[in-house]
Parts: structure tokens; sequence; C-alpha cells
């Protein structure tokens, strides 16, 4: 109703919205600040992409933090930017992004990610704690996605990834395992691969227990069939490996891997 009063506002005073972070972007590859753009910005940051030098040096006194990639063509680097923007705004945030480890830009509040082993994950949990301590908040990570997701950098795109508790509790899938079993990521944590797969019980539960309980290394280079059944007229030869990890939780797990050998055709 129009006239209701809303108590909790007069008890509690209006609730205060922070503004939005404001990200300047700098690359000269539209693709990849159309690309970026789009992930910050379902992230809740405004961006405030620019192609040049020229584009990012109008935009500095307008920004919380800058996000410059290195390599800018033309004999022109974001570092170039870096050093104005220290100059004329030293509390702003810096990160700086590039393919080689030629050169690192200084400064204990600024940032190196590598290109092709830093993730998205990696420059978001970057401008978060960019962002919290700016806003005078701990920094808080989530840590199955933080800690789990390097260990898919490490395994590379082509290997299914699941991690696990003993008693079959997905903790953390990769894309290759979520596309394959088709379900988003976010649908595994929490589910138990025994109830949602029960034909993989008879094999798989006391493989789980034995690899966190005795912290064994189990190896199948011939397993056929895993996680589900293959197109019809092929048959999967997998590659399988399961070692104990730490989980974030403290508790033993297992990191469950999967690579395909070879695909056979079958009559």
């Amino acid at each position: 109703m129009p006239n209701e009063i809303d108590h909790d506002s007069l008890e509690h005073g209006p609730q205060v919205v922070p503004e939005p972070i404001r990200v300047l972007l700098l690359d000269d590859h539209p693709e990849n600040l159309l690309l970026r753009s789009t992930i910050l910005r379902k992230y809740g940051y405004m961006t405030e992409p620019a192609s040049t030098i020229e584009e990012a040096e109008r935009l500095l006194n307008s920004i919380d933090i800058a996000v410059l990639d290195y390599h800018l063509g033309a004999g022109k680097f974001g570092t170039d930017v870096a050093s104005q923007l220290r100059q004329q705004r030293p509390q702003v945030p810096i990160i700086i992004l590039s393919a080689t480890l030629e050169r690192r830009f200084g400064g204990v509040e600024d940032m190196h990610l590598l290109k092709g082993y830093s993730s998205i994950d990696d420059l978001v949990t970057a401008l978060r704690a960019f962002e919290a301590r700016r806003r005078g908040k701990p920094v808080v990570v989530d840590a199955r996605d933080f800690f789990y997701s390097r260990i898919n950098m490490a395994m590379g795109d082509n290997v299914v990834l699941e991690i696990l508790d003993g008693e079959g509790n997905w903790q953390y899938v990769n894309e290759t395992c979520a596309r394959l079993l088709e379900h988003d990521r976010d649908w595994f944590a929490g589910r138990n691969m025994f109830v949602e797969m029960p034909e993989l019980a008879a094999d798989w539960r006391e493989i789980l227990r034995t690899v966190t309980e005795k912290r064994e290394t189990y190896i199948d280079r011939t397993y056929r069939g895993l996680l589900n059944l293959p197109r019809k007229g092929e048959e999967w030869v997998w590659n399988v490996l399961a070692f104990p990890i730490t989980l974030h939780t403290a508790q033993t797990g297992v990191v469950l891997t999967a690579r395909i050998l070879e695909r056979k055709n079958v009559l």
C-alpha cells in the first residue's frame, strides 16, 4: 500500500548502496575489451573501455581501478598510462596484463597477471581485493573456485576434472566435466556422485574411500565408458587418475581426472 510505513527503515535508517567500482580497461584488441567489459559488468563493476593510450588518459580522473594491457602494438605500452596514473592519482590500484614476464610493473598496490595462465577468475579476485581494501573491508575469497581452479589450469582444458570428498560429494568440477555431464558447474557442488550416477558406485565407491583413507593414487589406462556412455557407434578409452588432496575444509579428498586416449568405432 502507498501509505504503508517501513518500520525497518525508520529503525535502521535508509540503506546506503555503495556506488559501483569504475574499472578502466585498456586493450588495443576490441574483442578483448568487449569480453572483459561484459564479464566484469556481470560482477557489478562499471567499465570504462579504451583502445588507445589517449582514450585511457582522458579517463584517469574518473576511475577507481585500472586494468591495462602491457603490449598495445606500434611500440606503445600500457605501462606508459600506468606511470601517468601513478603520478596523477597514486591511490588508484593498477593491474597489468601481459603475455610474458619480460617486465613487471612495480608498486605495493599493483598486480601483474600473466595472460594464458591467469584466468578471468584471477582478475575478478584481484578487483575484489582492491575493492575491499578501498571500502575498508576484509578480503574474502571463495576457497573452492580460487584454490581448485589452479589445479584445473595446471591440468589443461582437455581433461575431465572432478574434486570430491571420500563419500563422493562433489566439491568442484571444471567446464569440461560439466559439459560432458550436461549440467552447469554450479549444479555439482554438494551433490553426491553415487546418488546422481548410481551405476558408478560398484567401481568407484571403494576407490574413493581407499584414496582418501590410505592416501594412495589410482591409475587406470583402459577404463571404458567413464562418467557417461559414449556416443552410439563409438567406444572411448580413458586414462584415469585419482590422487589425494587436502580440501579447502582441511579434510582429505580426491582429485579425479580423466583424459580420452582414443575413440574406437564400433560396428
